[in-house]
C-alpha cells in the first residue's frame, strides 16, 4: 500500500512539474543544414538555403529608412552585399538574435572617406522585449522578424554562415 502512495505521489509531482514548466526559446534543429542566407531588402522575404534549395522562406521589416546601403551610424539602413553570422545573442532586448558581419573593412573605408563611423551591430533579431511595435520598418538597420520565426532562425543557422543581403 505504501509503495502504490509513493508511486502514485511520485506520478503526480513529475506530472504538476511538467504542467509548471516555462516554454523555452531555444529549439533545437535536425533538418538539412543552412549553407546561406539570402535576404531580399525590396521583397521584405528572407530565404534559408541548404545549397539551392530553400527550406525556410520568412517576412521581415528592416530599419526605418530602408532603401540604400548602410553608409554611416545612425542612417537607419540596412546594409548590402555579403557578410557572415558572426555571433549570437541569447540576451539580447529583441527576443534572440544573430550578428551579421557588418562593417567590412570596404564599409569602414567607405565611411571614413566622409569622416563618419559606419555604425555595428546589425542583427537579425526578434520582436523588442519590452513593447509593441506599431509600424513597418522600425529598426535602426537590422532584419527583424516575429519571435517564432527568431527561435527557429536561432536554431537553424550557425555562426559563419554567409548572408547575402540584397536591395
Amino acid at each position: 500500500m505504501k509503495r502504490r502512495h509513493f508511486a502514485l505521489g511520485a506520478a503526480t509531482a513529475l506530472a504538476l512539474g511538467a504542467c509548471s514548466r516555462k516554454p523555452t526559446k531555444f529549439q533545437t534543429y535536425n533538418g538539412p543544414e543552412v549553407t546561406s542566407v539570402i535576404i531580399k531588402k525590396g521583397e521584405r522575404r528572407m530565404y534559408l538555403l541548404n545549397n539551392d534549395q530553400v527550406i525556410k522562406d520568412v517576412e521581415f521589416d528592416l530599419g526605418f529608412a530602408p532603401v540604400g546601403h548602410k553608409q554611416f551610424e545612425g542612417d537607419g539602413r540596412t546594409p548590402e552585399g555579403l557578410y557572415f553570422i558572426d555571433r549570437r545573442n541569447p540576451n539580447s532586448l529583441y527576443h534572440l538574435s544573430l550578428g551579421i558581419s557588418y562593417p567590412s573593412p570596404a564599409d569602414i573605408e567607405a565611411a571614413r572617406a566622409f569622416n563618419r563611423s559606419p555604425g555595428g551591430d546589425i542583427f537579425i533579431h526578434g520582436e523588442p522585449n519590452a513593447g509593441a511595435i506599431s509600424r513597418r520598418d522600425w529598426t535602426a538597420g537590422c532584419i527583424a522578424v516575429k519571435n517564432r520565426e527568431m527561435e527557429q532562425l536561432y536554431a537553424m543557422v550557425r555562426d559563419g554562415t554567409p548572408v547575402f543581403l540584397m536591395p
